[in-house]
């Protein structure tokens, strides 16, 4: 049976999620982007992959979106941009992807359209709400937590786990069931001081900050500094992408209803 429909479009919750890299869109490179739209239709909704190529495009399309996930990246952000200097720590900026991510950030904000953000996306998040990032957390904090494969000998095959605190009240705390938990994680960067309205909801044991949420309004607004996409059978991981999918069609609704 198909799907209900509310003023002409399906009732699946349409979730834009931006290339990883501008390369990856131009080679057409899809098996670690299916990651993510295979958990976005598990969850319910219906994926739609956004142009890193075409600004015009893209902000085209915005409008016909109910939600969005911002994945991660091979890319650092744009030092500049967080009022910073590469101290050789950063991996090249792939600007177009940033343009990308501030277009879909700055729609979301406005029309009240949730927002998940993963790994680099959580990063670029905080970037755009005045945030800092940590450019490698070994060298600058001296953390001996792995947060990336590289920081293993000899380098595993599956990305490091390591624990997790929620903060308690936090959306975080709720969906992962309590105040401690597993992630991955494969990242060597990271949120120093968090941007306007941000609020830390999650920390390694080693203070790495790895959940922030918007406080700013009602809008459903969470980074992730782990990778929930490939952390393929876990509960929780699941119910993020289930609970994004419902603020997505939450939001959706509420905009048929004033058609």
């Amino acid at each position: 049976m198909p799907p209900a429909t509310t003023s002409g479009r399906a009732s699946y919750p349409r979730i834009g999620i931006p290339w990883r890299t501008s390369q990856e869109e131009a080679e057409g490179n899809l098996p670690t982007i299916k990651n993510y739209e295979d958990a976005v239709r598990t969850a319910g909704g219906e994926p739609v992959l956004l142009t890193l190529a075409d600004p015009i495009g893209l902000d085209r399309t915005l409008p016909t979106l109910d939600a969005f996930i911002l994945p991660g990246s091979p890319a650092d952000v744009e030092p500049a941009e967080y009022g910073a200097v590469n101290q050789g720590l950063s991996a090249p900026a792939d600007l177009a992807r940033e343009a990308a991510d501030r277009a879909i950030l700055k729609h979301a904000f406005a029309e009240q359209k949730p927002v998940l953000a993963i790994c680099y996306g959580c990063q670029l998040l905080n970037v755009y709400l005045g945030g800092t990032l940590i450019q490698d957390l070994r060298a600058e904090t001296g953390t001996t937590v792995p947060h990336r494969k590289k920081d293993l000998t000899p380098e595993p095959k599956d990305d490091p786990r390591h624990a997790a605190t929620f903060e308690q009240g936090s959306r975080l705390a709720v969906i992962t069931g309590g105040g401690r938990g597993e992630v991955n994680s494969s990242h060597h960067q990271a949120v120093a001081a968090p941007g306007k309205g941000l609020r830390v909801t999650a920390r390694a044991d080693d203070g790495t900050v790895e959940g922030i949420e918007w406080t700013g309004d009602a809008n459903w607004v969470v980074g992730v500094q782990w990778h929930p996409e490939r952390m393929f059978g876990d509960a929780s991981a699941r119910q993020l992408f289930r609970d994004l999918v419902a603020a997505g069609r939450k939001a959706h609704n509420s905009v048929a209803e004033k058609v």
